[in-house]
């Protein structure tokens, strides 16, 4: 087996990073932050909560934070499942669902996903019974970027029952240029057992800092909160935060960009061939198959690390041109 080469650079393109360094203003706040790391944050974080509030217009009170969407899910799952609950998710999907499930004592009920990727939707409603607390909508996917339609989404959470939590994990809202793709605060606003989870991790270039949050009913974001992990988010975390709030222009125009390179990438593999449907988040799926291996060495050869999920496939995050262009150039050679 070749080994990868050493005289070029090298990408990490297997975390759906963004490739940008922060702004001027996010990066002088977090100097400025660094200055008393000796202090413990606020616990609450009510500065970034405040703000949050104010940004996508609810209560204080209707928001948990937590060290990345990541966390935001555990604390959720540790709040309202454990022993004898059931937890109804898409898969494959985010890979913290099955692992936070399993750590509360909660069964995972997994429902694949259609053959276009998306979510199979009347699976997923066959799947809740009694037992059911939880249902994650992935909006979209991790790792197949395809996402849910509004009609459809909206017959879905209509028949949930009303004592079962819809979570409609939105990580990548802010790629998502298709207007028939719903913004999920457009349902929590409507509903009762509707909760929103976002992140400062992929849009706002804060994937060092950990910072997620969950936009949810008021008895169940402070069940959210009562699970969280004490001093969580820090207060460099906190600080970045309400700096990249205050320059969503400039982080939403790269991610415009982003969005380019990202369909200019999924057409490349479309025109050569490959088995692959569009994208609505920062990095492109592959479905290989017993190919995912191989497709994965070749990238390794050219300096390139991605995302293998071992005989499914591979996920791509959107990375510099350079790095884009040298994985156009291995499936070109592949194909």
């Amino acid at each position: 087996m070749p080994a990868p080469r050493t005289d070029i650079e090298t990408f990490k393109i297997s975390s759906n990073e963004t490739p940008f360094e922060p702004p001027d203003s996010v990066r002088r706040a977090i100097e400025q932050a660094a200055a008393t790391v000796h202090r413990y944050p606020d616990p609450f974080s009510r500065r970034l909560t405040g703000a949050l509030a104010r940004r996508f217009d609810v209560n204080q009170e209707q928001i948990s934070l937590g060290t990345g969407s990541v966390a935001v899910v555990g604390q959720l799952i540790w709040a309202a499942a454990g022993a004898g609950d059931s937890v109804v998710y898409p898969w494959r999907s985010f890979e913290a669902y099955p692992i936070w499930v399993q750590m509360t004592g909660a069964r995972s009920v997994q429902v694949p996903l259609l053959a276009d990727e998306r979510h199979d939707l009347p699976s997923m409603l066959k799947a809740i019974d009694d037992s059911t607390r939880i249902v994650f909508v992935c909006n979209p996917n991790n790792p197949t970027g395809e996402a849910v339609r509004r009609d459809e989404l909206t017959e879905f959470i209509d028949a949930v029952p009303s004592d079962v939590i819809v979570v409609l994990d939105e990580a990548y809202r802010e790629f998502i240029s298709d207007t028939d793709v719903p913004d999920g605060l457009d349902f929590f606003h409507e509903r009762n057992n509707v909760v929103v989870i976002r992140t400062f991790s992929k849009a706002y270039g804060l994937a060092g800092l950990r910072v997620g949050f969950a936009i949810a009913p008021e008895p169940i974001a402070e069940g959210m909160r009562k699970t969280a992990l004490p001093f969580g988010v820090s207060s460099i975390a906190e600080d970045a935060a309400l700096a990249a709030l205050e320059c969503e222009d400039e982080l939403f125009e790269r991610v415009r960009h982003l969005s380019e390179e990202r369909d200019r990438v999924w057409q490349a593999f479309a025109d050569q061939g490959w088995d692959i449907h569009p994208s609505h988040a920062n990095f492109v799926w592959l479905r290989l198959g017993e190919r995912t291996q191989e497709f994965a060495q070749a990238c390794d050869e050219v300096g390139i690390t991605i995302r293998t999920f071992p005989d499914e496939g591979v996920r791509i995050s959107v990375a510099e041109e350079e790095a884009n262009d040298r994985v156009i150039d291995v499936g070109k050679s592949l194909a």
